[in-house]
């Protein structure tokens, strides 16, 4: 199954601005890296990133009425919105097809699958650079990770996130969401203590003071782009695989539509350099939950300096 199951329109159309790109691009890549791509989409509630001729570019996460019966979905209650939403299951190359046909060119699996929904398979940092040519900086922020998951006995693999920054990913047992959570602010936290001048956990982006900032916010019901899934990026930029040995030689835009097939070949390096899903150690653990939310401690923060401003006004 694959292309020939479903009717393909426009191939010859610009992908996107800046892509260097058709949509026909779109859909021989998404079929040649179809058999790495589906293992971290398949089963999991999927939101697309879709791009149609002459919009911006939008997520979309219920899937549409014209959605053809054969695409597997299962419905997620979406607590901010007060209703169910309809996400696709993409389990096989025909669904991968479809949705490139429907311009779908980023692919953002949930962090657990639809069987187990309150069951969290990685616990995952993100590294955002600041501002500028910082790819740099986001590598280095990445080893300091690195350097703190070996100190708790654990290991992760890393990507590219086919924007700016890094992903590194760290396969986990089973455990409660809150607890994988906990975790990873108490992992951010030990490598901004190996290099407090380099890497920051403030979440807002006005306290980072041009360091690279270790997001450990993708938990529960959050997303994370897909390894080898394309961005919409310039180029048609590919969140990428990468060694721990070969992260500092390369760069974001060295990954495409275009030169990712070539480079796999036959290979699939994200699943041979993912470790075994691992035990989250109870110190780790301990340690994350004496530390505030981010999001809730900057909503606070975002608070109290509204009112500080409107004071200092009314004194003025």
């Amino acid at each position: 199954m694959g292309e020939a199951d479903v009717k393909l329109t426009n191939l010859d159309q610009p992908l996107f601005d800046g892509s260097d790109a058709t949509k026909g691009d779109l859909v021989g890549y998404l079929t040649a890296v179809a058999g790495r791509i589906l293992p971290g989409l398949r089963g999991r509630p999927l939101s697309v990133v879709r791009v149609r001729p002459g919009q911006e570019p939008f997520m979309q996460k219920n899937l549409p009425k014209y959605t053809p019966e054969w695409v597997r979905r299962v419905g997620v209650w979406a607590e901010a919105s007060h209703r169910e939403v309809s996400y696709a299951l993409c389990d096989d190359e025909r669904t991968l097809v479809w949705f490139a046909n429907q311009r779908a060119v980023e692919y953002h699996p949930a962090l657990s699958t639809a069987d187990a929904p309150h069951r969290q398979t990685h616990l995952i940092m993100d590294l955002d650079p600041p501002e500028g040519d910082s790819f740099p900086a986001a590598v280095a922020g990445a080893r300091l990770v690195r350097e703190a998951l070996r100190g708790c006995g654990l290991d992760g693999a890393v990507k590219t996130s086919g924007a700016k920054g890094v992903h590194v990913f760290v396969p986990i047992a089973e455990h409660p969401t809150e607890d994988v959570a906990a975790a990873g602010r108490a992992l951010a936290a030990r490598a901004e203590r190996l290099d407090p001048a380099l890497a920051t956990t403030a979440f807002i982006k006005d306290d980072r003071a041009g360091k690279v900032f270790l997001d450990a916010t993708r938990v529960g019901g959050a997303t994370v782009v897909a390894a080898y899934s394309p961005r919409i990026r310039p180029g048609a930029t590919v969140s990428f695989p990468v060694s721990w040995d070969d992260l500092g030689d390369v760069r974001p835009a060295d990954f495409t539509i275009r030169t990712a097939p070539g480079l796999l070949g036959d290979a699939d390096p994200w699943r041979d350099a993912l470790p075994a899903p691992q035990e989250l150690p109870a110190d780790l653990i301990a340690e994350g939950h004496t530390i505030p939310v981010a999001r809730v401690q900057a909503m606070h923060e975002g608070k109290r300096r509204a009112r500080a401003r409107r004071a200092g006004g009314e004194a003025g």
